[in-house]
């Protein structure tokens, strides 16, 4: 089973922790082959592959988080396994910081979020998770 965006249990979940309170969002994400956006969005058709997407939506989503005192905590490139399947399944990982689990709250129901930068995650993303730490 394939994931892009989280499902109604586990998002009433998320807001049902304390929101005032410090959270690391683990990102595990698998890039689709070409990315897949829908008829009428002006990217429809660019031949874009899903990284490049997802390297639009980050570009996008930054100056969002910046505003929001949220951004980057660590981001890395994969080398190999030691523990595990030797193949890895997840072309980026990385970890997001918020100064409360509010603000990511605030984020996702951001219009401008919602209008400008989803649709790119939605186009490059096969599957994903997304894994909430409290700091």
């Amino acid at each position: 089973m394939e994931y892009v965006n989280p499902d109604r249990a586990n998002f009433d979940l998320y807001k049902s922790l304390p929101r005032d309170q410090p959270v690391h969002l683990l990102n595990m994400i698998r890039y689709r082959e070409n990315a897949d956006y829908p008829a009428g969005h002006e990217l429809a058709g660019a031949d874009w592959t899903g990284g490049q997407a997802f390297a639009e939506y980050l570009r996008r989503l930054m100056p969002l988080l910046g505003r929001l005192g949220a951004g980057m905590v660590w981001e890395g490139r994969f080398e190999c396994v030691i523990t595990g399947p030797a193949t890895f399944e997840w072309d980026r990982v990385f970890v997001m910081g918020f100064p409360a689990a509010a603000t990511f709250l605030a984020l996702v129901s951001d219009p401008a979020y919602k209008a400008d930068v989803v649709p790119h995650r939605t186009a490059a993303v096969q599957d994903s998770r997304l894994v909430r730490y409290g700091v």
